[in-house]
C-alpha cells in the first residue's frame, strides 16, 4: 500500500478538495476561516498548502460565516456546501446558532472548530471549558444537539472514517444538516502515514429514493377519492429539482398548490394552480382552499406550526398526506406516509392516477386576494407620512425582474414578502423561516450570490437584524460581492412589538422608544454602513427608493438604501391564527380579554 505523510489537519483539507458532485465540481465550495487559537497552526497552514483547489475566505464573525455557506447550500439546492472553522472557545460558540439554522432546515453545512489538546498537557488550555464533573467536555460538546453528525478527532487516523460518515450526511436528502468535527489542535499538527487512495476524487450523487409500491397505491387511491384536494409545496420541492414536475401535476390532475415559506416561487406566482402562500402569513386564497380540503398532500414540507396555523387550519375531517424523504416528517401529525423523493414521487402518482383529474376548486379566489392587496404595494399618494414595509415591498417588485431573488429572515418582512412578493420562477424567493434567525440577512445575501453569481440579489432587513449582525457587509465589499440591501428602519422591533400588542400586552421594551433609555437612538445606518465599505444613500420617500434601486444596479460591491418606514402598519387580509400562549391570569384588561379569544382559538386545533 503506497502512503503518503501528511498532518491530519492536511489529510482533511486534501481529502475535502477531492469530494465531487456529479457535475464535477467540489462538493466543499471553499471554507470560511477566522483563525485563532486552536485552529491557526495546524488547520491554517493546511489551508494554505491548498488554497488553489480549496479557496479559503475570511469572515467577521464566525456565525454570519456560518450563515454566508447555510445560503450558498440553500441557493444551490443542496447539490454544493462550504466548511467553516474556528478557535476552540469563543469562536466555536459563536457557530451553535448557525448550526441549529441549518439543522432545522435541513441543509448542509459543515463545521470544524478547534478543540482542546487531546493529549491534555497544557491542561487547562486557553479557552478550555472546565465541567467540574466530565474531563471530557469542551464548548464543542454544544454543538451535539444541533449536529445531524457529531465528531471529536482526537486521533489521526479517526479522520478515515470520520470524513466519509460527514459527506454521507451532507449529501443524504434525508439525514442532511449541518456536521460538526470537533479537531483536537494537538491532533491536527500530528503526522500520520495516510494511504494514497484515501485521497482519490469521488463523486458523491444525490439519492432519489423511490416510493414504497403499497404507500404509492394508498396515497394514489386517496387522491381519487379526494373531493376537494389540495397540494402543500415546502422547500423540499426545491432541493428535488421538483418545481416543473409539480407544475405539470397540478395543471393535468386539476389539484391547487398553496406554498410555505421555504416552498414560496415552486410555481410562478400567476400560474393557474398557484392559489398562493399558505398558513399564518399565508394569502385568503390559499388558507380558503385548505380549510374546506378533504385531502391536503403535502410535498416536501415538514408542516412548521406557520404553514399550519398551528394545526387549526386544515378542516376536521381532512386527511393528511406527507411527500417527504424523510421518514421522520413523512409521519407527521399521522399523515398516510408516501416516503420518497418529490420528483421521483410526483411522477409515480402522475402515472399511477393516468387520466385522474379533480373536481374543480371554487373560482375567482386568487384575482379576490390580488384586488385586496395590490393596492396596498402601490406607491403612496400622500408622500407625508412614513410609508409602510408593504409600500416598500411594491417598490423592490417594480425595480425586479426575472433574475432577482429576493431574501430575508425575521422580522415583519417574511410576513408580507410571503404574503405580497410575486415570485416569477423557482429560486427567486429565499427566505430563512426554519428559525427566523436574526442576523441571517446579509451574510445569506452574500452566500446567495456567491451561489448564483447571475442572480439580482436583494436583501430586505429591518433595523433590528441589522444591528445584530452587519459585520458581513465589510466581507461583501473586500470581496466586490454585488448585493443591494434595503433596510428599512421603523425604530425597534416593530414585528414583535406587534404581537405583543396583540396578545394583550403593552407596548415594552420592543420599539427604542418604548425601551428604557436615557438618551434616545440616533443612528445613522447610511453612515454606518458606508463605514463599511458599501456605497449608501439614504431615501425620505418610495418614489426616491425606486430611483435608488436603479442606481444600485451599477454598483460594483455592496449597495445599501435605508428607507424609515411605519412600525405599526400589517397586510390586514389573509393569515391565520398563530398559537402563542397568553397568560392565564393579569390584571391588565386587555390581557384578559386576549386570553379568551385565545381559549376559543384552541379549539380549532385538529
Amino acid at each position: 500500500m503506497t502512503t503518503i505523510r501528511l498532518t491530519a489537519a492536511q489529510a482533511m483539507m486534501r481529502w475535502l478538495s477531492a469530494q465531487m458532485t456529479e457535475e464535477g465540481e467540489p462538493f466543499i465550495a471553499g471554507v470560511w476561516a477566522i483563525f485563532g487559537h486552536g485552529n491557526v497552526a495546524g488547520i491554517g497552514e493546511a489551508l494554505y498548502a491548498e488554497r488553489d483547489r480549496l479557496r479559503t475566505w475570511r469572515g467577521h464573525n464566525e456565525q454570519t460565516m456560518a450563515h454566508a455557506a447555510i445560503a450558498y447550500a440553500k441557493q444551490s439546492g443542496r447539490r454544493r456546501a462550504m466548511a467553516v472553522t474556528s478557535s476552540i472557545g469563543p469562536g466555536a460558540a459563536n457557530m451553535v446558532t448557525a448550526a441549529a439554522l441549518a439543522h432545522v432546515n435541513r441543509l448542509p453545512l459543515l463545521l470544524i472548530p478547534g478543540d482542546v489538546f487531546a493529549g491534555r498537557g497544557p491542561d487547562p488550555v486557553l479557552q478550555q471549558l472546565e465541567d467540574f464533573n466530565d474531563g471530557t467536555a469542551t464548548v464543542n460538546d454544544c454543538f451535539r444537539p444541533v449536529s445531524r453528525y457529531f465528531d471529536r478527532i482526537t486521533r489521526p487516523e479517526q479522520l478515515l472514517t470520520a470524513l466519509p460518515h460527514s459527506m454521507r450526511v451532507l449529501t443524504d436528502p434525508a439525514d442532511c444538516g449541518p456536521v460538526t468535527l470537533a479537531f483536537c489542535q494537538d491532533v491536527q499538527a500530528e503526522a500520520h502515514d495516510w494511504p494514497e487512495a484515501f485521497f482519490a476524487p469521488r463523486i458523491w450523487r444525490i439519492r432519489r429514493p423511490e416510493p414504497d409500491r403499497v404507500e404509492l397505491a394508498d396515497v394514489t387511491a386517496m387522491i381519487r377519492d379526494a373531493q376537494r384536494p389540495v397540494i402543500v409545496a415546502g422547500g423540499g420541492v426545491h432541493y428535488s429539482g421538483a418545481a416543473a414536475e409539480l407544475q405539470r401535476f397540478a395543471a393535468r390532475h386539476g389539484i391547487p398548490v398553496v406554498e410555505s415559506q421555504a416552498g414560496k416561487s415552486a410555481l410562478p406566482w400567476d400560474d393557474a394552480w398557484n392559489y398562493g402562500p399558505v398558513g399564518v402569513t399565508g394569502a385568503a386564497s390559499a388558507n380558503k382552499i385548505c380549510a374546506k380540503a378533504d385531502l391536503v398532500l403535502g410535498v416536501g414540507t415538514r408542516f412548521q406550526d406557520f404553514t399550519t396555523g398551528s394545526w387549526t387550519l386544515f378542516g376536521s375531517g381532512a386527511q393528511l398526506v406527507s411527500v417527504n424523504v424523510a421518514a421522520y416528517d413523512a409521519m407527521k401529525h399521522g399523515a398516510a406516509p408516501l416516503c420518497a423523493d418529490a420528483l421521483v414521487a410526483l411522477q409515480a402518482l402522475d402515472a399511477a392516477l393516468g387520466d385522474h383529474v379533480a373536481p374543480p376548486p371554487p373560482k375567482g379566489l386568487k384575482a379576490a386576494w390580488f384586488a385586496l392587496v395590490d393596492p396596498l404595494t402601490d406607491a403612496p399618494t400622500d408622500t407625508n407620512i412614513l410609508p409602510t414595509d408593504q409600500q416598500v415591498i411594491g417598490a423592490v417588485q417594480r425595480s425586479g425582474g426575472p433574475d432577482t431573488v429576493v431574501m430575508c429572515a425575521a422580522g415583519t418582512m417574511p410576513g408580507e414578502l410571503h404574503k405580497l412578493w410575486k415570485a416569477p420562477r423557482p429560486g427567486a424567493y429565499h427566505m430563512e423561516y426554519g428559525f427566523s434567525c436574526m442576523g441571517y440577512e446579509i451574510a445569506g445575501a452574500m452566500g446567495i450570490k456567491m451561489a448564483q453569481p447571475e442572480r439580482d440579489v436583494i436583501c430586505m432587513i429591518g433595523d433590528g437584524s441589522y444591528m445584530m449582525a452587519n459585520s458581513e457587509l465589510a466581507t461583501a465589499a473586500m470581496m466586490g460581492i454585488k448585493i443591494t440591501i434595503v433596510l428599512t428602519d421603523n425604530g425597534g422591533y416593530g414585528c414583535i412589538n406587534r404581537l405583543q400588542r396583540a396578545t394583550g400586552g403593552a407596548e415594552f421594551n420592543n420599539l427604542l422608544k418604548d425601551a428604557w433609555h436615557v438618551n434616545p437612538s440616533a443612528i445613522d445606518f447610511a453612515a454606518h454602513a458606508r463605514a463599511m465599505g458599501a456605497e449608501t444613500e439614504h431615501v425620505s420617500s418610495i418614489a426616491e427608493l425606486e430611483a435608488a434601486l436603479i442606481r444600485a444596479r451599477d454598483a460594483a460591491g455592496p449597495y445599501v438604501v435605508v428607507i424609515d418606514t411605519d412600525p405599526y402598519p400589517s397586510t390586514p387580509h389573509g393569515g391565520h391564527w398563530w398559537d402563542v400562549a397568553v397568560p392565564e391570569t393579569s390584571t391588565r384588561a386587555q390581557v384578559n380579554t386576549a386570553r379568551a379569544a385565545y381559549l376559543t382559538a384552541l379549539q380549532h386545533r385538529n
